[in-house]
């Protein structure tokens, strides 16, 4: 049975949660420009610098992708781009991880929420360590910034009421429940996006251009839904229920 197509346009304000510079790229930015462009308010939190993921020195890879991923929050209208400084490759399930997520949650109080797939088995693979903490993390800190006694310093001590986001969406998951289309516009800012991330992608061998890239993951929509192009989700009411388009 194909998917629904997942009604956004009543969100004013997402974020998204990722582990490194470049995770929101792999076709996920494409359906971000079709939210901005209609006046949603994107924001990205990653949690680490994607310092262990090049060449050259860690030193000098935080610095580098932290400026490759403004670039691309850029091409498709992200607002505040916040990185943490956890290690790159050595993420771990902490309270302090889940604290540091409900905070910003808290912060900027959020419609939905956004996580990438933190499956073991992941796009044709086994899926990359940080990816897995991350996603759980984000799950488990949505759940902490609407309970009041959770982290209570965020509240006795920083002022941060609690919040509670009405959806938690999981990108590419091998079980989607929704898809969002996406136009040519929002494809080609996906891939303006991934491109941004040209020193990262250099120091990858044989690695295919970025239009290959978003084209592939934008059209794999197709295989479970009635769109040609599109963002796939599997979509969790927290305060909320998901709503189809007409």
């Amino acid at each position: 049975m194909a998917v629904a197509k997942l009604d956004w346009r009543n969100w004013k304000r997402v974020l998204v949660v990722v582990a490194h510079p470049d995770d929101a790229e792999y076709g996920l930015s494409g359906a971000v420009q079709l939210w901005t462009r209609h006046g949603i308010e994107v924001d990205y939190l990653l949690l680490t610098h994607g310092e262990a993921g090049m060449q050259c020195s860690p030193e000098e890879a935080a610095a580098l992708r932290a400026r490759e991923q403004r670039a691309a929050c850029d091409c498709v209208g992200v607002n505040e781009l916040v990185m943490l400084r956890y290690p790159d490759g050595h993420l771990m399930p902490s309270i302090e991880l889940r604290r540091d997520i409900a905070r910003q949650i808290r912060r900027l109080k959020p419609d939905v929420v956004i996580t990438a797939n933190y499956e073991q088995e992941a796009y044709g693979t086994l899926n990359q360590s940080d990816h897995r903490v991350a996603g759980v993390a984000a799950l488990d800190a949505a759940r902490d910034a609407a309970n009041r006694w959770s982290h209570r310093e965020l509240l006795e001590v920083e002022g941060h009421e609690p919040h509670t986001a009405d959806l938690l969406l999981v990108a590419a998951p091998s079980d989607p429940t929704h898809v969002v289309e996406v136009d040519d516009e929002a494809v080609a800012a996906a891939i303006a996006s991934l491109a941004c991330h040209e020193a990262y992608l250099g120091d990858l061998v044989d690695y295919p251009t970025p239009t290959e890239v978003v084209n592939f993951a934008l059209s794999a929509a197709a295989e479970f839904s009635e769109v040609e192009r599109g963002v796939s989700f599997r979509v969790f009411g927290l305060g909320g229920q998901p709503e189809v388009m007409p």
